[in-house]
């Protein structure tokens, strides 16, 4: 599926040593319009995942129970690195604690074999939202982090004394400027981040600008 607005590719990952399930879901989420990549086990996954793009909207579906890097080692390894995407884990009867011990560690979701369509699209749907989501706070933030490149030495020291609490004035005392420049460069640090109201830079600095 493709995003109305940036028309991103939307993947559904699926990871599992059993072929055909992967036939049969792979089969079964492209008739319903997804994007479907599958691996037989988590190192191929992994692999794979290299070369493609970090921004692409993915979630991923796999087996608990797989030889070799098992979904719950898998899971941890993606939490981890920069591919990090929503994941939801297919489990057996015996395996709901492992499931459960998955999603307190961040894992979306569990659903158990066999399950029906309805149920897993359901699950993937909510898992590519939240994908969005995250894909969404990540552009804004590489926005915001580039506007914040723009600024300038002494407008950096001024947006610090603003977000610290400063009043313009005691701005203008610590720097030992007037309070027309402090006021000037305040306005100019405002067009150049893009915000109308204190509120939205506040939020904007103290979201995305990165510790010194």
């Amino acid at each position: 599926m493709f995003t109305e607005k940036s028309r991103t590719p939307e993947i559904v990952y699926v990871i599992d040593d059993d072929e055909a399930m992967r036939d049969s879901l792979q089969w079964l989420l492209e008739g319903k319009g997804y994007s479907v990549r599958c691996h037989e086990n988590a190192d191929r996954f992994l692999q794979a995942l290299q070369n493609t793009d970090q921004s692409a909207i993915a979630c991923a579906i796999m087996d608990i129970r797989m030889p070799g890097m098992s979904g719950m080692e898998l899971h941890t390894r993606l939490s981890k690195s920069e591919h990090r995407m929503p994941t939801i884990l297919m489990t057996g009867h015996g395996d709901i604690s492992m499931a459960v011990e998955a999603m307190k560690q961040g894992a979306m979701d569990f659903i158990q074999k066999p399950f029906r369509e309805e149920e897993l699209e359901n699950v993937i749907e909510r898992m590519l939202e939240q994908a969005r989501l995250d894909n969404k706070k990540s552009w804004e933030s590489s926005e915001a982090q580039k506007l914040l490149a723009t600024l300038t030495p002494r407008e950096n020291q001024v947006l610090e004394r603003i977000v610290a609490g400063r009043i313009n004035k005691q701005v203008a005392d610590d720097l030992g400027i007037s309070l027309k420049t402090v006021e000037a460069h305040r306005s100019n640090i405002m067009d150049k981040l893009k915000v109308r109201t204190a509120a939205d830079l506040l939020r904007t600095v103290i979201t995305n600008q990165k510790p010194a």
